[in-house]
């Protein structure tokens, strides 16, 4: 075995959380399953005794006697699946709030259960922390030179960078073992085959409008399952919505969010693409990739510990920008396309953005598939690999 198969992957995120860890006596993290937040946390906080909640025999350990086991160690404890029983967070609450020396490290991977839990037990007690799989920067050691089709298929997820899987194997099984075990337990879903047919149709409308009409029209159930269903993916961070941009503008802008998946990799699953060549000819390979600069944008705020500050800009006359950075002094406008070529019209939108904002614009970018790069105009022209530069 060559040694990346034990390679530890620095995170940008540990920064943040290791700052925290002065301040609070409780640190929160969740985030998809195999983003690699046992690993951060075990390597952030190896002094302190792990335990895994999915395991059965902890779990009834700690559930049925959650004093006797949460003071087993004086120092503290990592607890790693916590929303396996949230019941402890309000015990957690009770000994932190004796003893603040004591360090509690908790991680889980379902949004909603675990995140309502922790923000009702805990408020004040906890700083929260998101990690998503790899960002690109994370990884750009290993990936320059990297055909773009061949990072888009493979996904972020930190096994493929550390060895211990391929894509093939990966997102397949992902779908069925984690998204199929999270409809049950949320929503006892009857027809898992309409279910997996939603989240295909999903995957086939990645940087598009979220419109629940049209999908439930497509399957044949109620606007209200697909809003439901819908949540199920927020809450198992399979997809993320990007929130259309309302300013100081009377304008006629949508309401509905556009739609993208946490990773391209299993976006590429779920869309039947089997290689990276099929993904080049293919009629999502913009989509995916604007879905990959929108990911990085987010994964860059989740890391500084930040909430999200994306948006897209669309009104009733289709004028639109692909991606919005708010800040508290204005905006920054980013336009994604995936050619290789440049052309000037990349730049039409981003050229009359001011106009139709009616907000300071603090900055312009064009993030392309190109080597061709122009840092000192009004609108920059960037290779992908170069986005970290204009993100907050």
């Amino acid at each position: 075995m060559d040694n990346m198969e034990t390679a530890y992957i620095h995170r940008e995120l540990s920064g943040i959380i290791e700052e925290a860890a002065r301040y609070f006596s409780v640190i929160t993290i969740t985030g998809p399953r195999q983003s690699g937040k046992t690993t951060l946390i075990r390597n952030e906080f190896g002094q302190l005794p792990y335990y895994s909640l999915e395991n059965l025999d902890v779990r009834s350990f700690a559930e049925n006697d959650p004093v006797a086991f949460l003071s087993r160690h004086p120092e503290g404890m990592i607890l790693d699946e916590v929303h396996n029983a949230p019941n402890l967070l309000s015990y957690i609450q009770g000994i932190v709030d004796e003893h603040p020396e004591r360090r509690f490290i908790l991680s889980g991977s379902s949004q909603f259960a675990m995140l309502r839990k922790v923000s009702q037990s805990l408020a004040g007690r906890t700083a929260v922390f998101e990690l998503l799989p790899l960002s690109y920067s994370e990884i750009s050691g290993k990936v320059e030179g990297k055909p773009l089709d061949d990072l888009l298929f493979d996904g972020f997820y930190p096994a493929i960078y550390a060895g211990r899987n391929i894509p093939k194997f990966l997102y397949p099984s992902y779908f069925k073992t984690y998204l199929d075990k999270d409809v049950r337990d949320l929503l006892q879903v009857k027809d898992m085959m309409q279910f997996h047919t939603f989240v295909r149709l999903c995957a086939g409308r990645i940087g598009s409008l979220f419109k629940a009409s049209e999908l439930a029209n497509e399957i044949g159930v109620s606007s209200h399952t697909i809003t439901a269903w819908l949540s199920v993916l927020q809450a198992s961070y399979i997809v993320t919505l990007l929130p259309p941009y309302f300013g100081n503008t009377r304008k006629r802008l949508t309401k509905t969010p556009k739609l993208y998946f946490t990773d391209t990799g299993l976006a590429c699953h779920l869309l039947g693409i089997e290689s990276s060549s099929q993904l080049a000819r293919d009629k999502m390979r913009g989509a995916l990739f604007e879905n990959f600069i929108v990911m990085e944008a987010l994964k860059r705020r989740y890391n500084l510990g930040r909430e999200s500050n994306l948006y897209f800009y669309r009104d009733s006359h289709q004028n639109e920008v692909d991606l919005i950075l708010k800040s508290g002094t204005g905006l920054y406008g980013i336009e994604i396309k995936s050619a290789m070529t440049y052309h000037t019209d990349f730049e039409k939108s981003l050229k009359q953005m001011a106009g139709w904002v009616g907000e300071p614009v603090l900055g312009k970018a064009v993030v392309y598939a190109g080597a061709l790069e122009n840092s000192s105009g009004e609108i920059k022209l960037l290779n992908y690999s170069h986005l970290g530069g204009i993100l907050e």
